[in-house]
């Protein structure tokens, strides 16, 4: 059966395990998803800066779960010009040198038989309409493509997008009708995330396949950096990500 699987990944551990899956339908109590604060649970991040922490959280942001790997942005980057992260308040490394494990988010997908993935996308949403971005946060996201756990390395050439950028989710970052933009992934990236393709031959970069776009497995895994923004004072709770792909045998 197919399934789409919301991970987290735990400050201080090298791996996702099953365990660490987030129960974002409430199944076995209150939704869990990210929440972005200042430099513990439950502080302020003030308007016009990013997070100092990343929790585990429930809808409103009050409960503290497990703490996350914290990706703040510290530049944007375009596409001649590569960006900056500060990984839990460390100095600032190039995104492309960002590796998987240590993005607070991973998203996997699952299936009985082993697939190929594409069409894989991204947004930023208000919770309640999917076109609709979410109002008073500014949201950067990155998709780290690099597997090999040494910052030393760059990141694997098979990706959804070429620039080593942030992607920005914001109103003024809608189309002209107002709705969201996606942001393009890796299709079929594999478990963990180590399919890349033949332009790649260096075996530092951690990868094991080499088949681009023709990877089919049974499971394939995506992780992604997160920084938030307020724009404005007050919790924002009608704020969501959303992530949807198509799988061909």
């Amino acid at each position: 059966m197919a399934a789409i699987k919301f991970m987290a990944n735990i400050l201080g551990s090298a791996s996702t395990d099953e365990s660490n899956e987030l129960d974002h339908t409430g199944n076995n109590g209150d939704k869990e998803g990210l929440g972005f604060y200042g430099l513990a649970h439950g502080l302020s991040v003030p308007v016009g800066s990013v997070q100092d922490t990343t929790f585990v959280t429930n809808e409103t942001g009050t409960t503290a779960g497990d703490q996350l790997n914290n990706t703040a942005m510290a530049s944007l980057g375009d596409g001649s010009t590569v960006g900056e992260v500060k990984v839990n308040n460390s100095a600032a490394i190039d995104l492309n040198k960002l590796p998987n494990y240590l993005c607070p988010l991973n998203l996997r997908f699952t299936n009985d038989d082993a697939v190929r993935v594409q069409e894989c996308k991204l947004r930023i949403f208000n919770k309640s309409d999917i076109d609709t971005p979410a109002q008073g946060v500014t949201t950067y996201v990155f998709e780290a493509r690099h597997p090999s756990n040494s910052q030393t390395v760059g990141n694997l050439n098979h990706r959804g997008r070429s620039d080593n950028s942030w992607v920005e989710f914001s109103s003024s970052t809608a189309n002209n009708a107002g709705q969201v933009v996606d942001m393009v992934m890796t299709p079929s990236p594999g478990v963990s995330g180590v399919n890349t393709d033949n332009q790649d031959s260096d075996t530092a970069l951690g990868y094991s396949t080499t088949e681009g776009v023709t990877h089919a497995s049974t499971q394939h895994d995506w992780y992604v950096a997160l920084s938030a923004e307020p724009e404005s004072i007050g919790s924002k709770e009608n704020y969501a990500l959303y992530f949807t792909l198509e799988y061909l045998s």
